[in-house]
C-alpha cells in the first residue's frame, strides 16, 4: 500500500504537481510487523491516523485536521487496517464541497471492505480478480478502473551469471522465518551439486537459525538503491511468500522485477496474473523448487526467457506509463466535477 503511494506521488511530484500525504501515526503503524520507518518524514507527509489495532480496536481519523489543507483532489489508498467509518465521513464532507475522491483497492477479500465504495468517483483495481471477487457488486461498472501495480523501470545488469565463481542467491524484507524454509532447505541440496553457492539474506529483524557458512546475514533495512545494489549483484532473488485464500499481488515484486535478477517464489495468489508470461520462476513444492533451481543454474537460455519476460513487464508496468494513466483518471473526473 505504501509502496504504490510512493512509486505514483514521487511521480507526481516530478511533474511538478503538489502532494499532501496523510499517513497513519508512527505509534499506530508500528503495532504491525510489516511497518517500518526506513527515512524521516518528508516535509508532505502529514500523520493523521490510526490504524485498526492487531486486536480489533477500530482506527481514527482526524477529519478537521485533513479539511484545514488546501486541495482539489483525494487519493486513498484502500487497504483492511484503515480506519474506514472516519475515512468515509471525509469523502462525504469532501464531496459536499466538490472535491472528488478515488480509491485504489488493496483490501483481498470482499468482506474487508466496510465503506461504501459507490462514494467515490472511480475505483481503481490492480487486475480482474479484484473486479471479480473483492468489489463486485459494490461499485457501478463505470466506476470501476483496472490499473496495474507500477514497475520500476528496467535496467542494464552488467554481471553476467555466476562471473565471480559464484551463483549468489539473495532475499530480503521482513517476512516470517518460516517463509524463508523452502529455500534454505533446497539450497543445501542444491549447494551439494554445486559447491559455489551462496545465500545473502538482509533481514529487517530476526535473522534465520541458520549455521551452514554459505548463508550470509545481515539484519538491515533496506532502502531502494540499497535493494537494487544488491540484486544487481546476484544471480537470483528469492522471494518468500506464503500461502493465501486473498486476492493479493506481491509488491516487492514489482518494487525489484525491473532489476532482471530472476526472482524465485511459491505458486501462489501473490503471481497468479504472471504465469503465463514467465517473469518469474514459480515452484509448486520443495522438490520442485530444486529441479526448477537447478534447470535455471544449467540452462541459460531458460535464465534468458525469464529475464525477457520480465523486461515486457516492468517495461509495459513501468511507474511512469502507470502514472500516465492516473493522471488522466484524476483530471477526467475534475474535468467532470467542473473543478
Amino acid at each position: 500500500m505504501s509502496l504504490h503511494a510512493e512509486l505514483i506521488g514521487r511521480e507526481l511530484l516530478k511533474r511538478s504537481h503538489t502532494i499532501k500525504v496523510f499517513a497513519p501515526y508512527l505509534q499506530s503503524a508500528g503495532r504491525w510487523w510489516h511497518h517500518k520507518l526506513i527515512r524521516e518524514d518528508e516535509d508532505f507527509v502529514e500523520r493523521v491516523y490510526s490504524e485498526l489495532s492487531p486486536d480489533g480496536e477500530e482506527g481514527h481519523l482526524d477529519i478537521d485536521r485533513v479539511l484545514k489543507e488546501e486541495f482539489n483532489f483525494l487519493l486513498v489508498e484502500s487497504y483492511e487496517k484503515m480506519p474506514y467509518r472516519d475515512t468515509e465521513e471525509l469523502v462525504k464532507r469532501l464531496k459536499e464541497k466538490g472535491v472528488p475522491s478515488l480509491a485504489v483497492i488493496h483490501e483481498g477479500t470482499a468482506e474487508d471492505i466496510k465503506y461504501d465504495l459507490s462514494l467515490f468517483d472511480a475505483v481503481v483495481v490492480f487486475d480482474r480478480r479484484y473486479k471479480e471477487e473483492v468489489i463486485g457488486g459494490k461499485v457501478p461498472e463505470g466506476k470501476i478502473y483496472e490499473i496495474p501495480y507500477p514497475c520500476l523501470p528496467p535496467v542494464e545488469r552488467e554481471r553476467k551469471f555466476a562471473e565471480d565463481g559464484k551463483i549468489i542467491f539473495f532475499s530480503f524484507g521482513r517476512q516470517p522465518v518460516e517463509e524463508y524454509e523452502d529455500f534454505v532447505l533446497a539450497l543445501r541440496e542444491i549447494h551439494r551439486r554445486f559447491p559455489n553457492t551462496v545465500y545473502r539474506v538482509v533481514r529487517a529483524g530476526q535473522l534465520l537459525e541458520v549455521s551452514d557458512p554459505w548463508i550470509v546475514q545481515e539484519e538491515k533495512i533496506l532502502d531502494i538503491d540499497e535493494i537494487y545494489r544488491y540484486l544487481l549483484s546476484s544471480d537470483f532473488h528469492l522471494l518468500p511468500k506464503g500461502n493465501t485464500r486473498r486476492v493479493v499481488v506481491s509488491s516487492t515484486f514489482y518494487q525489484t522485477v525491473g532489476s532482471l535478477c530472476i526472482t524465485v517464489s511459491r505458486d501462489s495468489r501473490f503471481f497468479e496474473m504472471h504465469k503465463r508470461e514467465g517473469s518469474i520462476i514459480l515452484y509448486e513444492d520443495r522438490n520442485d523448487l530444486v529441479a526448477k533451481l537447478t534447470r535455471a543454474i544449467e540452462d541459460e537460455n531458460f535464465r534468458e526467457e525469464v529475464r525477457r519476460s520480465a523486461y515486457r513487464l516492468a517495461l509495459h508496468n513501468s511507474v511512469t506509463k502507470i502514472t500516465d494513466r492516473f493522471e488522466e483518471l484524476i483530471n477526467s473526473i475534475v474535468v467532470k466535477n467542473g473543478h
